[in-house]
């Protein structure tokens, strides 16, 4: 047993009481471990919570999945759709342009023949009065000479603007070929054409049997004079 110490020895206090709260204050825990048991297997219930926890992970995982899935299939259709737009509007601008230009020179092309069209009705309608006035009836005869002059005069106009119409619009070249047909007299269907096979047969006979007849008649006669013989 130590020896009290002296009233006039010096103790440090401070110290002293350090060191006795060192000793008693217990051993920190080690991090994760129980109070009881650090090494301890799991329970059932401890696995059927950590199996839970983890599907619980896996449904969240599985919905952020499908979730991404739909952001990109709408990122895919909006790239769909715009490589739609940019292609139409490309082929649009072309085609619309290019359409212009012929409908533009078609148009062009349709008031010019318009024009000539109004230009040669015109002429014809004016040729057409002319030509329905003349009259012959009305011409005297001190004034036939100059009166058929005049007529003739009337028709070549005409004639002319009719030929020269007929140059610039192919159409009344086909209309006046056609009319032409249907004016000329159209040739009678011949008889052997038309005719069935009876038919034939029947004029057949009736163009050969005189022949037949006639030679009959020149057998008859031969035997007649070799028997006179």
């Amino acid at each position: 047993m130590p020896a009290p110490h002296d009233a006039s020895e010096f103790v440090d206090s401070d110290f002293q009481s350090a060191q006795q709260s060192a000793f008693a204050a217990p051993l920190p825990a080690s991090p994760g471990a129980s109070p009881a048991r650090s090494n301890r297997p799991p329970t059932t219930e401890e696995l059927a919570a950590m199996v839970s926890e983890k599907q619980i992970k896996l449904a969240e995982l599985k919905r952020a999945q499908e979730e991404l899935e739909r952001e990109r299939a709408g990122l895919e259709e909006l790239r769909r759709r715009k490589m739609e737009y940019q292609t139409g509007r490309s082929e649009m601008l072309q085609h619309l342009t290019r359409g212009i230009g012929l409908l533009e020179a078609a148009e062009l092309a349709a008031r010019r023949d318009a024009e000539q069209f109004a230009r040669a009705l015109g002429g014809f309608r004016d040729a057409l009065s002319n030509v329905q006035s003349l009259n012959d009836q009305l011409w005297s005869q001190e004034g036939f000479s100059v009166e058929l002059t005049r007529a003739l005069t009337t028709l070549e106009n005409a004639r002319m603007e009719w030929n020269a119409a007929r140059l610039k619009f192919p159409l009344l070249s086909t209309a006046a070929a056609a009319g032409a047909e249907d004016a000329a007299p159209k040739a009678a269907p011949s008889l052997f054409a038309t005719a069935s096979l009876g038919q034939l047969c029947k004029i057949g006979f009736a163009l050969t049997w005189p022949l037949v007849l006639l030679g009959l008649a020149g057998l008859a006669g031969l035997v007649v004079l070799l028997l006179r013989h």
